[in-house]
Protein backbone atom coordinates (compact mmCIF):
# COMPACT_ATOMS: atom_id res chain seq x y z
CA UNK A 1 0.00 0.00 0.00
CA UNK A 2 1.41 3.34 -0.93
CA UNK A 3 2.24 6.16 1.83
CA UNK A 4 0.38 8.86 1.35
CA UNK A 5 2.28 10.61 4.23
CA UNK A 6 5.60 10.11 5.68
CA UNK A 7 6.79 13.26 7.46
CA UNK A 8 4.77 14.72 10.19
CA UNK A 9 5.05 18.69 11.71
CA UNK A 10 7.00 18.98 15.28
CA UNK A 11 4.48 21.15 16.64
CA UNK A 12 1.29 21.08 15.24
CA UNK A 13 -0.72 24.09 15.40
CA UNK A 14 -2.82 24.79 18.73
CA UNK A 15 -5.68 26.50 17.08
CA UNK A 16 -7.19 28.74 14.53
CA UNK A 17 -8.99 32.29 14.80
CA UNK A 18 -12.14 32.12 16.10
CA UNK A 19 -11.57 28.72 17.76
CA UNK A 20 -13.27 28.16 21.48
CA UNK A 21 -10.11 27.18 23.01
CA UNK A 22 -11.51 25.24 26.14
CA UNK A 23 -15.17 24.17 28.05
CA UNK A 24 -14.36 27.01 30.41
CA UNK A 25 -17.14 28.78 31.43
CA UNK A 26 -17.90 32.02 28.94
CA UNK A 27 -20.30 34.13 27.55
CA UNK A 28 -21.55 34.39 24.08
CA UNK A 29 -24.12 36.73 22.16
CA UNK A 30 -24.89 37.22 18.64
CA UNK A 31 -25.43 40.25 16.15
CA UNK A 32 -25.80 40.87 12.86
CA UNK A 33 -23.16 41.39 10.56
CA UNK A 34 -23.19 45.03 9.25
CA UNK A 35 -19.61 45.53 6.96
CA UNK A 36 -20.78 44.93 3.13
CA UNK A 37 -16.98 42.68 3.08
CA UNK A 38 -17.74 40.62 6.04
CA UNK A 39 -15.61 40.03 9.70
CA UNK A 40 -13.01 37.47 9.72
CA UNK A 41 -12.97 34.54 12.87
CA UNK A 42 -11.39 36.14 16.00
CA UNK A 43 -12.01 39.70 14.69
CA UNK A 44 -12.68 42.22 17.81
CA UNK A 45 -16.03 43.18 17.00
CA UNK A 46 -18.27 46.96 17.85
CA UNK A 47 -21.63 47.77 18.23
CA UNK A 48 -23.33 48.94 14.77
CA UNK A 49 -25.03 51.45 13.74
CA UNK A 50 -28.25 49.83 13.82
CA UNK A 51 -30.10 47.56 16.85
CA UNK A 52 -27.65 44.29 17.35
CA UNK A 53 -26.05 45.31 14.92
CA UNK A 54 -21.94 44.49 15.29
CA UNK A 55 -19.02 46.18 12.99
CA UNK A 56 -15.17 45.27 12.36
CA UNK A 57 -14.71 49.13 11.98
CA UNK A 58 -12.27 49.84 15.09
CA UNK A 59 -14.83 51.96 17.53
CA UNK A 60 -14.04 52.44 21.22
CA UNK A 61 -13.98 50.57 24.44
CA UNK A 62 -17.64 52.07 25.42
CA UNK A 63 -18.55 49.83 22.16
CA UNK A 64 -16.40 46.95 22.01
CA UNK A 65 -18.24 43.12 22.27
CA UNK A 66 -15.66 40.84 22.30
CA UNK A 67 -14.35 38.39 19.34
CA UNK A 68 -16.23 36.76 16.60
CA UNK A 69 -16.46 33.38 17.25
CA UNK A 70 -15.43 30.59 13.99
CA UNK A 71 -18.23 28.74 12.85
CA UNK A 72 -17.64 25.26 10.84
CA UNK A 73 -21.02 25.49 8.82
CA UNK A 74 -20.72 28.58 6.76
CA UNK A 75 -19.95 27.80 3.14
CA UNK A 76 -18.03 29.89 0.67
CA UNK A 77 -19.44 33.22 -0.35
CA UNK A 78 -19.10 34.97 -3.59
CA UNK A 79 -15.50 36.77 -3.44
CA UNK A 80 -14.75 35.74 0.54
CA UNK A 81 -13.49 32.80 2.01
CA UNK A 82 -14.82 30.32 4.75
CA UNK A 83 -13.39 31.87 7.32
CA UNK A 84 -15.35 34.43 7.73
CA UNK A 85 -19.62 35.88 8.01
CA UNK A 86 -20.89 37.74 5.51
CA UNK A 87 -22.93 40.76 5.57
CA UNK A 88 -26.37 39.92 7.41
CA UNK A 89 -24.81 36.47 8.89
CA UNK A 90 -25.94 36.69 12.89
CA UNK A 91 -21.85 36.37 13.57
CA UNK A 92 -21.41 34.31 17.31
CA UNK A 93 -19.16 36.92 19.39
CA UNK A 94 -17.61 35.15 22.38
CA UNK A 95 -17.46 38.40 25.07
CA UNK A 96 -15.89 36.39 28.22
CA UNK A 97 -13.95 33.43 28.10
CA UNK A 98 -11.20 32.09 25.86
CA UNK A 99 -10.51 32.23 21.89
CA UNK A 100 -7.88 31.79 19.54
CA UNK A 101 -7.02 35.27 17.95
CA UNK A 102 -4.00 36.37 15.91
CA UNK A 103 -1.74 38.63 17.49
CA UNK A 104 0.39 41.13 16.21
CA UNK A 105 3.99 41.25 17.51
CA UNK A 106 5.42 39.53 20.86
CA UNK A 107 2.81 38.65 23.68
CA UNK A 108 3.75 36.79 26.53
CA UNK A 109 1.36 35.20 29.12
CA UNK A 110 -0.43 37.44 31.35
CA UNK A 111 -0.37 40.34 29.16
CA UNK A 112 -2.86 42.72 28.81
CA UNK A 113 -4.20 42.92 24.78
CA UNK A 114 -5.44 46.17 23.34
CA UNK A 115 -6.77 46.37 19.87
CA UNK A 116 -4.71 49.10 17.90
CA UNK A 117 -7.13 51.62 16.84
CA UNK A 118 -6.79 55.52 14.60
CA UNK A 119 -2.37 55.43 13.79
CA UNK A 120 -2.71 52.06 16.21
CA UNK A 121 -4.60 50.22 13.92
CA UNK A 122 -1.74 48.63 12.24
CA UNK A 123 -1.03 46.79 15.65
CA UNK A 124 -4.20 44.72 15.48
CA UNK A 125 -4.20 42.81 18.31
CA UNK A 126 -1.08 42.99 20.69
CA UNK A 127 0.45 43.72 24.17
CA UNK A 128 1.21 47.67 23.50
CA UNK A 129 0.04 49.56 25.87
CA UNK A 130 -3.42 51.40 26.48
CA UNK A 131 -3.33 54.89 24.99
CA UNK A 132 -4.74 57.29 22.47
CA UNK A 133 -4.37 54.76 19.75
CA UNK A 134 -4.67 51.86 21.34
CA UNK A 135 -7.96 50.23 23.31
CA UNK A 136 -7.81 47.97 26.66
CA UNK A 137 -9.89 45.39 25.58
CA UNK A 138 -10.14 43.64 28.79
CA UNK A 139 -8.30 40.12 27.54
CA UNK A 140 -5.46 38.81 28.78
CA UNK A 141 -2.92 35.96 26.92
CA UNK A 142 -3.02 32.74 28.00
CA UNK A 143 0.81 31.54 26.65
CA UNK A 144 3.57 33.42 24.90
CA UNK A 145 3.66 34.11 21.14
CA UNK A 146 5.01 36.41 18.83
CA UNK A 147 2.75 37.02 15.53
CA UNK A 148 0.64 34.33 15.30
CA UNK A 149 -2.30 32.44 16.44
CA UNK A 150 -2.70 33.35 20.27
CA UNK A 151 -5.48 31.66 22.95
CA UNK A 152 -6.45 34.69 24.93
CA UNK A 153 -8.91 34.82 27.95
CA UNK A 154 -11.21 37.13 29.52
CA UNK A 155 -12.59 35.62 33.15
Amino acid sequence: MAELQTTYLTNLASGFAGQVANGENSNRISRTVEDAGGIGFGTPVYRGSGDRGCTATVGTLATFLGFTIAHEALGLVAGGTADEYAQYDSAGILTSGAIYVAVKGAVTDGAALTVGAGAGLADLIGATAADATHIATGWIADETVTDGICRIVKR
